[in-house]
């Protein structure tokens, strides 16, 4: 069973939809035992770091992650703000503890180009994704696709080498991490149509071998 962590910050009901058009046994849960029971997890969200990790506690859920993934080595995807909350720490107003599974901080994106032009934030919409790891997430996806991003923060890893995909928008940043038992999208794949759909199968058949 595939859990779907529910700590009040999440487009739960979308990404449930698309895992079950792929064909995956999958629930929503925001029970401790669930997640120790899963075989595979997913750390949706959208929204501030610190609520985020606010939920995750108010629900007493923070541990139980940390023991599910970081302890008991099980398949986790984060998607959005569940993949910023796996940093250290953010620094979305204030400084935040993250759940510290990838070392790393979240900082804002930056509010202008090289060019000096300034950028809407949060940055909201399609943009592409070139892939630096093609056996894993982007499995059968060729050298770059567009995917959907809402966010105005981004997760910069200590350990560059664990960059799977990078966009642009301002800089470049880090759009999905693959880190052992971990891995993670800063866009949705949820609502990025047939590329999402082939990154949510590919994370699932990982899941299926784990």
């Amino acid at each position: 069973m595939i859990v779907i962590v529910d700590y009040g910050m999440g487009n739960l009901r979308s990404v449930l939809n698309a895992c079950e058009a792929l064909g995956a046994e999958v629930q929503v849960a925001a029970d401790p035992a669930a997640l120790a029971a899963a075989r595979g997890l997913i750390l949706p969200g959208v929204g501030a770091f610190g609520d985020g990790m606010a939920g995750l506690r108010a629900r007493g859920l923070m541990e139980p992650l940390q023991r599910a993934v970081g302890e008991a080595d099980k398949p986790l995807l984060g998607i959005c703000l569940g993949m910023q909350l796996l940093a250290t720490r953010g620094s979305e107003h204030g400084c935040h503890e993250g759940l510290g599974l990838i070392d790393g901080t979240v900082d804002r994106l930056p509010a202008a180009g090289p060019d000096g032009n300034r950028l809407r934030l949060p940055h909201v919409g399609w943009n592409s994704v070139r892939f630096e790891h093609r056996e894993g997430l982007f499995a059968g996806l060729g050298e770059a696709e567009d995917f959907y991003f809402v966010h105005g923060y981004a997760l910069r890893p200590e350990n560059e080498s664990i960059v799977a995909g990078r966009c642009t928008y301002g800089a470049p940043f880090a759009a999905a991490i693959e880190a052992g038992n971990i891995w993670a999208a800063q866009f949705h794949p949820e609502k990025s149509q047939k590329a999402g759909l082939a990154l949510l199968r590919n994370w699932l058949d990982r899941v299926a071998a784990w």
